[in-house]
């Protein structure tokens, strides 16, 4: 009699970061023959990849990790909250194993333990690039762990340790890989895309037989020979971003850049340890600009972090005035168990917290409405996401998953998800367009 087919449920938790980690999970599950299923009662344990950035992340994953307990009984636990030592066993003492970020190999060998792989592995069932949490069309690209900064309002160094990039030969693989199985748009991410290579000094490495230098530039000029759209997320304003612009204004990458300013003012940076200097941006950002006219900048911001006065805060009103970004993420600072800046003094009030995120976002949406306006008249390409009888969601190069715009295709209905197409701007609001197919 044949022994059944053991299956794994997962539940995936947390940013992109640990999506790519979960999608290296799956795949080896998946390579070694398991089944992964769909439902707690179906499967003979559960992996949960859990978030623990933030008290509601943490919250969020700890409810999850009692549900499958609750459902199935038998939980593995990873990712960044399994780095905060001893949480998750105080709070659900019966999980069969615990581990950090970033480690496929304790999750894979937790699983052998408490539920031995099959004999026969169907690794043919495995495609090439992978089994993937995103949609067929987009994938992130994970091109190094951790973050070599101290910022005080953040813990990721101590869940996810010091930058550790990726070889530059298995990126390339990995993201034409990607290409050659349809996806159509690339996310690189990292703690820190700037400092890709900053930890082996850059060394050269090789991709397709070439040599090719561990760097941001130098990749992003290979992965812009794929043909998909590349889109760069969490780029710290280092001088050598400026290299970059360039390519985006030859149409090699997308002309977006993703950079977390999360303050205008010197004395509050200083207060939050991040690289970098504010004095410089508008001028940057200015000079960015004439170079690549189409470029589009996504940033966020802190708000009411300790000490911050009302000047400061003004001081960052009018560098978003002045900066004229597209998208705009903002959060009240919320102390966060174990960083440093809790320790700060002259917390700000809950109340004035929410009264400055609520007139950053005011003066944010004022400007993105002006912005988007004046894309009205002008054909756009656009990936296309979702396809109802309603017509098509897309997103323009000014646009990343889940987090900024999208353009309602209304005559759309007939088009594929993966498709790109021309869409001629109708309409538009504080973060949305309209239009039709050209």
């Amino acid at each position: 009699m044949n022994n059944p087919i053991p299956k794994v449920g997962f539940v995936s938790l947390g940013c992109p970061k640990a999506t790519v980690d979960s999608e290296h999970i799956l795949t080896r599950l998946r390579a070694e023959g398991y089944i992964i299923s769909d439902t707690y009662k179906d499967a003979d344990l559960v992996v949960v990849n859990t978030c623990g950035f933030i008290d509601s992340a943490v919250e969020e994953s700890l409810d999850a990790i009692g549900e499958a307990l609750a459902e199935n009984g038998k939980v593995i636990v990873t990712g960044c909250l399994g780095a905060k030592g001893d949480v998750v066993k105080q709070a659900h003492p019966k999980v069969l194993a615990v581990t950090g970020p970033h480690a496929t190999d304790e999750v894979m060998e937790a699983v052998h333990q408490h539920l031995p792989k099959p004999h026969d592995p169907y690794t043919d069932l495995v495609p090439p690039q992978g089994i993937r949490l995103t949609p067929k069309h987009y994938a992130y690209l994970k091109i190094s762990e951790g973050c070599n900064h101290r910022c005080t309002f953040c813990i990721i160094p101590s869940l996810r340790g010091d930058l550790v990039s990726r070889p530059v030969g298995d990126v390339m693989a990995e993201a034409e890989s990607l290409a050659n199985a349809g996806v159509r748009e690339l996310l690189v991410i990292s703690q820190d895309t700037s400092a890709y290579g900053v930890d082996v000094k850059y060394r050269t490495g090789f991709w397709g037989g070439r040599p090719l230098k561990t760097r941001m530039t130098e990749l992003a000029v290979a992965l812009g020979t794929l043909g998909v759209w590349v889109r760069l997320h969490y780029v710290y304003p280092y001088p050598h971003v400026d290299e970059v612009i360039p390519l985006m204004a030859q149409g090699k990458i997308l002309p977006y850049l993703d950079i977390p300013f999360q303050h205008a003012n010197q004395r509050i940076l200083k207060l939050m340890k991040r690289p970098g200097n504010s004095d410089n941006v508008l001028a940057r950002i200015k000079q960015w600009r004439e170079i690549c006219p189409e470029l589009v900048l996504r940033s966020t911001f802190i708000v009411g972090f300790p000490g911050e006065t009302e000047e400061e805060f003004e001081e960052l009103l009018d560098f978003i005035e002045e900066a004229q970004l597209d998208r705009v993420g903002a959060f009240a600072y919320s102390p966060v168990e174990g960083a440093t800046a809790n320790d700060l003094p002259d917390h700000v009030p809950p109340e004035v917290q929410q009264e400055r995120l609520a007139r950053l976002m005011w003066l944010q949406e004022e400007i993105s409405e002006e912005k988007l306006k004046r894309k009205i008249g002008k054909t756009l390409t656009v990936l296309v996401d979702e396809v109802d009888e309603e017509g098509a969601i897309a997103r323009s190069f000014a646009d990343a998953p889940e987090i900024d715009g999208q353009v309602y295709i209304n005559d759309g209905q007939h088009l594929n998800v993966g498709d790109r197409v021309e869409v001629l701007i109708t309409d538009s609001d504080t973060h949305d367009l309209w239009g039709e197919l050209v």
